[in-house]
């Protein structure tokens, strides 16, 4: 049950979530493990067998250019342009991230006739520097070779999702990506889905969803292109999937439901603030959304709010909502900004909006969130669209220590090293007399093995510790 005036601490909960059991996740995982192996063992045989049965779907796994442009024509041109705008937000942002990891990305859109051309990278920075023994060492960022991206069917079209993965795999320079999505209908995918996989970039689409989608990825079915790393939000089947073949695939994170967090002063507008806590809310059923303010009054006017704002939800929505707000929702009163603060970071959540005066203030202070709003004018529901910044945030105070989906999740950082001859002679007695004192003699054998061939009136340590050995070397 929901807690009015709760007192804890000096916190004042006007509304409290509901405690619950934590849900067990051993029947999930038993079930994904089963789809898992026997997509494995049977390859698409099995996928396919899966589709039939959870996607009620028995026509072509990868969807045919003839398909894709068919979805196409369906779209109409001003939603065409919407998910290009927002391509072109999201794609940009990307392509800054990518830059701070000193890469270029070349590009070039043509606005007219709603397509995009991507030409890979050019150069990739390489970043050298000489060690105090004079070693040659150096890094590079290399993008991975294949990227598998999942986009969530369900109640929704999830073409923000389509968008985020595989813009911004794109941006890091993946060759090839490949996409994965439950059909809509009898026809497939939806087609705006399709058309936003399509600007994106992608160069393979498979209509399947959940578990085997994520399996088929991994395992380079109907493609030939093995995912080096999964990306994208999903259920819980689909969460299982990723915990299940992480190692063997790259993840982007270990997601649970959407959370919302707004932080709150007496300059807000309750209005605005219960209409943005709603929106999330409407994501689904177990939904945390929470309001923390320092005013009372504005916490008592937003609790006012809620429930009637999400009986003018539609149909779709509004179940979800309303068990979201009531078993998940939270508001809290605290005294001072620095309390709210606080709150915030321990809470973690995945987005966090806040409506205070000293923007500033709150940016330099805050620390624990995925994706951050400042101010009024920015919200939770742009960042989920088309503002730019990664949609696909952890969460379940994963934000404690990781960030959401970016570019470099999609590239590796690789070094290499190179010596001289006489470069080899300064470091090879270290690495011998190291390996020995850690009693790894094969190691030190190494070093002196060169040692040997380049120096040969030189003495080492195996000359004067083995003598008759290091005569045969």
């Amino acid at each position: 049950m929901s807690s009015s005036n709760l007192n804890v601490g000096t916190r004042v909960y006007l509304k409290r979530k509901v405690d619950k059991p934590e849900v067990t996740r051993q029947g999930v995982d038993d079930a994904v493990k089963d789809i898992v192996e026997t997509v494995r063992r049977d390859r698409e045989k099995g996928a396919r067998s899966y589709a039939r049965r959870f996607d009620k779907w028995n026509k072509s796994i990868l969807v045919s250019k003839e398909d894709i442009e068919r979805a196409i024509q369906r779209v109409p041109y001003d939603v065409k342009k919407d998910i290009v705008f927002a391509h072109r937000q999201i794609e940009s942002f990307a392509r800054a991230q990518r830059e701070a990891l000193n890469g270029r990305y070349k590009y070039s859109f043509f606005f007219e006739s709603l397509d995009a051309l991507y030409v890979p990278f050019t150069h990739l920075t390489d970043t050298k520097t000489v060690t105090p023994g004079g070693v040659i060492a150096g890094s590079k960022v290399l993008p991975v070779n294949c990227a598998g991206c999942y986009v969530p069917g369900g109640r929704y079209a999830h073409i923000a999702s389509a968008l985020m993965t595989v813009t911004t795999a794109k941006a890091a320079g993946v060759p090839i990506v490949v996409a994965s999505s439950p059909p809509k209908d009898e026809h497939g995918i939806h087609p705006a889905v399709v058309f936003a996989l399509v600007t994106a970039g992608v160069d393979h689409i498979l209509c399947i969803g959940g578990a085997q989608a994520l399996a088929s990825m991994a395992f380079g079915l109907f493609t030939g292109h093995r995912a080096d790393v999964l990306v994208g939000p999903g259920n819980r089947f689909v969460v299982s999937a990723k915990r299940m073949l992480f190692g063997e695939v790259g993840i982007d994170m270990i997601a649970g439901p959407t959370e919302a967090c707004v932080l709150a002063d007496h300059t807000a507008d309750p209005l605005v603030v219960a209409t943005d806590l709603v929106s999330q809310a409407e994501h689904g059923p177990d939904s945390p959304c929470v309001l923390v303010t320092t005013s009372r009054e504005l916490g008592e006017k937003v609790n006012s709010l809620i429930p009637k704002l999400i009986k003018r939800l539609p149909n779709r929505s509004l179940a979800a909502a309303t068990v979201s707000w009531r078993d998940y929702g939270e508001i809290i009163v605290v005294n001072t900004r620095k309390e709210c603060a606080d709150v915030s970071d321990e809470i973690a959540s995945e987005h966090l909006e806040v409506h205070c005066a000293d923007l500033d203030w709150w940016h330099a202070n805050l620390r624990n969130y995925g994706s951050l709003f400042l101010g009024e004018e920015t919200c939770i529901a742009f960042g989920d669209k088309t503002s730019g910044p990664n949609h696909v945030l952890p969460t379940r105070k994963a934000a404690r220590y990781s960030g959401g989906l970016n570019v470099a999740m999609f590239t590796k950082t690789v070094t290499y090293q190179r010596m001289s001859r006489n470069v080899c002679g300064k470091i090879a007695p270290f690495s011998a007399r190291i390996s020995r004192a850690e009693g790894m003699e094969g190691h030190a054998r190494s070093s002196d093995v060169r040692m040997k061939k380049y120096f040969p009136t030189k003495r080492f340590d195996l000359e004067t510790k083995m003598p008759e050995l290091a005569a045969r070397l």
